[in-house]
């Protein structure tokens, strides 16, 4: 731990160095500069860096090591575990970096480490090119993508890291490294599924795919035709094209147009089909959930960029999540999925959900560590709540729902999706068989574990 006297010296330095700005606690603007999407994680950093460029992320990098800090790094800042931040710890910040450059003739994107989804999507938009994409415009294009990365577009597409070409780095060393298939090709596998354990990405370059047309149906039906509704839906996955996508989900009725006001605040289920094409066709393929009696329909071609903002929920609320990924979708577990709607808190915007895999995902390179490719079905939890007087009714549930489908679980899980579940899960995430040679690079570029407040991955 440096003296405080050499610790106030850095801090001026790093003040007059940086483009970006710099926050301590006591300064104005700290506490705005710590929120998180999270509610539940409220942690005092003893440095925010807020980043202007790559060089701006070396200053900062080196002001932590000469300081003997941790380092949390921030992108979206949407992760459930608040990894964005650390008590004590220095926090490089990256929102201001989020410029994204589309080279439409190669159908490739860079793009910067704290661009969010939204960035990216309104990017590529205009081009008629996508990549996958998470389901929220919010989320930090970094840690999703790092981290695996699912969305509506991957059963066509592939898992976004599927579509990772190039990433620039900036390891706990505060040197600068370029990693793709060609150079630092162990560092570039590491880095399709190992998340920000190997230093501050602070670009990426993803690949773009044809994307003319989307269109979405979106259903709301009576919780009692829950089962009903999951098995027209598994049966459209299974027969339909790698094209059709989307998740069925018990929510709280929102207040929308669309939504019928005694539905409003009260219990539903809900299911979204997406579709790389247009309405014509997906209305074809969704003839069975058509055909069951719903309350409210919308449907129609859609910008891919708007599909993503739907699910979005503003910051500020608390949060719980986790994931099972699951090794089929019998009746019997379809019965325990939607019995476990009936305990769900509502009215809040908590999210009870089965997303289908297959496709590209399952066809996609098999020796990243992201072992729950080939998984056909996840259930995801995903609990949002605003009273803390709800902390324990919210994590139980999320809990009660991991317990009544896990006799069904594959074992893998999509770290994205969870909190702090402990080092079984972090393997569980990885896959153990890719463990040690995970722990092997991360000894290579980072063997103090400077940066641990992530799924971490501790050297060898």
């Amino acid at each position: 731990m440096a003296s405080p006297s050499k610790a106030g010296a850095a801090l001026a330095a790093l003040r007059e160095d940086l483009v970006g700005d710099v926050f301590a606690p006591g300064d104005p603007g700290y506490d705005k500069a710590r929120a998180v999407f999270n509610a539940m994680i409220d942690r005092r950093p003893a440095v925010i860096a807020q980043c202007a460029d790559a060089a701006d992320v070396v200053r900062a990098v080196r002001f932590g090591r000469d300081l003997d800090l941790r380092i949390a790094v921030r992108g979206g800042g949407h992760s459930v575990a608040g990894t964005a931040l650390g008590d004590g710890a220095l926090v490089v910040d990256l929102r201001r970096m989020h410029r994204v450059t589309v080279d439409p003739a190669a159908e490739a994107v860079r793009v910067e480490g704290g661009a969010t989804m939204s960035h990216l999507d309104r990017a590529t938009q205009p081009h008629g090119l996508a990549t996958t994409g998470g389901r929220a415009s919010t989320t930090g294009v970094g840690g999703f993508v790092l981290g695996g990365g699912t969305g509506w577009l991957d059963r066509s597409f592939g898992l976004a890291v599927d579509n990772l070409l190039g990433v620039e780095l900036v390891t706990a060393d505060a040197e600068r490294v370029h990693a793709n298939a060609d150079e630092n090709p162990e560092l570039f596998w590491a880095l399709h599924g190992g998340g920000g354990n190997f230093g501050v990405a602070t670009a990426l370059t993803l690949r773009l795919h044809e994307l003319p047309e989307f269109s979405i149906v979106l259903l709301m039906f009576l919780p009692p035709l829950g089962p009903d509704v999951v098995r027209a839906f598994r049966e459209i996955i299974r027969s339909g094209p790698d094209e059709v996508s989307g998740a069925v989900l018990y929510v709280t009725g929102p207040p929308e147009e669309f939504t019928p006001p005694e539905l409003v605040g009260k219990l539903v289920c809900a299911v979204l089909l997406t579709y790389a094409g247009g309405e014509d066709g997906l209305r074809e393929l969704a003839g069975p959930l058509l055909a069951l009696p719903h309350e409210a329909e919308l449907a129609g071609d859609m910008p891919y960029a708007d599909v993503q903002c739907m699910l979005d929920d503003p910051p500020g609320q608390r949060n719980y999540w986790s994931a099972e990924y699951l090794t089929g979708l019998p009746d019997d577990l379809v019965d325990v999925f939607c019995a476990r709607a009936d305990s769900m808190p509502v009215p809040t915007s908590t999210q009870h959900i089965l997303f289908p895999q297959g496709g590209a995902i399952a066809a996609g390179p098999h020796e990243y560590p992201v072992p729950y490719r080939d998984a056909p079905w996840a259930a995801h939890p995903f609990a949002i709540w605003t009273d803390p007087a709800d902390d324990e009714r919210a994590v139980s549930w999320v809990r009660d729902v991991r317990a009544g489908v896990r006799p069904w679980s594959t074992g893998a899980v999509y770290l994205n999706f969870i909190g702090d579940e402990g080092p079984e899960r972090v393997r569980a995430g990885l896959g153990a068989g890719n463990a040690l040679r995970l722990q092997k690079v991360k000894r290579r570029y980072d063997p103090d574990n400077v940066f641990r407040f992530n799924h971490n991955i501790r050297p060898v």
